[in-house]
């Protein structure tokens, strides 16, 4: 029986076979999955309009691995979405660089990413890049 926060069988096997440097992506229910994400192994977790949210995976992701960097896609305005806080908090001391759209969507289709996990997250800009740590 598991006893940790994650218990999806494909995101931790796929966790399982990460080393120091590779790559995950949670998205928001916006992101294009499918056609931004190269060879990654996806999931799509979308349950219904905001089930479950990026924040939710990302706590239950935390328990199983360890990450030392996050990426974001910061807006064009210059603003800052409100979910940036919720991964500062969630991510304590791990150093968030914030990357333009297009910029985003070519670290999404490097061949480091290995996996890739679509939500049901309502927000826009809601998407954490995130770079494996040692253990």
């Amino acid at each position: 029986m598991l006893t940790g926060k994650l218990i999806h069988p494909e995101i931790m096997r796929v966790l399982s076979l990460c080393g120091h440097g590779d790559k995950v992506l949670i998205a928001d229910g916006n992101y294009p999955l499918a056609a931004k994400t190269g060879e990654a192994e996806k999931v799509f977790l979308g349950l219904t309009p905001g089930l479950p949210t990026v924040t939710d995976v990302l706590e239950a992701a935390m328990s199983a691995c360890n990450f030392e960097k996050m990426e974001v896609m910061q807006p064009e305005d210059g603003s800052t979405p409100e979910i940036f806080g919720e991964f500062e908090k969630l991510m304590t001391g791990v150093p968030m660089e914030k990357l333009g759209r297009w910029e985003f969507y070519d670290a999404c289709g490097e061949k480091t990413l290995r996996l890739a996990i679509s939500t049901g997250e309502g927000r826009t800009f809601a998407n954490v890049l995130l770079t494996v740590g040692c253990a």
